[in-house]
């Protein structure tokens, strides 16, 4: 059995690699934007992130006949809730300096969005959805060390603005929860979801991709 993961995300990649999987990775190309914004106003935080997690999922099945005889595709998405508002990607510096503004000496809640669809014989038999929540508590970076965060580039890229496992673990004081659904793919939801669709994760481990 084939385990694909739709996402580009290098740490969720080597979130499963450490825990024995090494996913084929195949990448889609939804538009979370107009995803999120097609949603109904008032959509809960929690729906918003399963809902991208299940484009995402949903647009790369539809992409890999050659391995859909017998596979799973997982998709997840992550955002920060801060103040009731999902922040996602800043993509810019002073985009990414204003969330921590905002966030620097606080508390916010990491959610993710999991989705877990089983292929065989050419088409999806089984799905399973749910989201993962960890609530992050930020410690107050100096200024020079906020402006030297921002100037490597890295929490431009990744949802919140921060990273636990890599430079912004620096200014994160603790976590309550489930560190590597922090990172961004949780191991003890994703295993339920795998049993949910009837694959064991001890089926996946060991087992190279390609």
């Amino acid at each position: 059995m084939k385990f694909v993961l739709a996402s580009a995300s290098p740490a969720r990649r080597e979130v499963l690699r450490s825990a024995g999987i090494d996913p084929i990775v195949r990448v889609s190309d939804v538009d979370e934007d107009a995803i999120a914004a097609a949603l109904p106003e008032g959509t809960a935080p929690d729906v918003v992130v399963v809902e991208l997690a299940r484009a995402k999922a949903a647009a790369v099945a539809a992409t890999i006949p050659e391995l859909a005889a017998d596979c799973v595709v997982v998709g997840c998405d992550s955002m920060l809730l801060v103040d009731g508002e999902l922040q996602g990607k800043p993509h810019t510096a002073e985009v990414a300096r204003a969330r921590w503004g905002e966030m620097a000496g606080r508390s916010a809640d990491l959610v993710t969005g999991h989705c877990v669809l089983r292929l065989q014989d050419g088409r999806i038999t089984a799905e399973a959805i749910d989201c993962s929540s960890t609530t992050v508590h930020f410690a107050k970076p100096e200024p020079d060390e906020l402006d030297a965060y921002i100037a490597t580039g890295e929490p431009l890229q990744v949802a919140g603005a921060f990273t636990l496992d890599g430079l912004g673990g620096w200014f994160v004081d603790r976590i309550d929860g489930d560190p590597s659904s922090v990172i961004g793919i949780g191991l003890p939801l994703l295993r339920r979801l795998l049993g949910d669709v009837g694959v064991a994760v001890t089926q996946l481990w060991g087992h190279p991709a390609g």
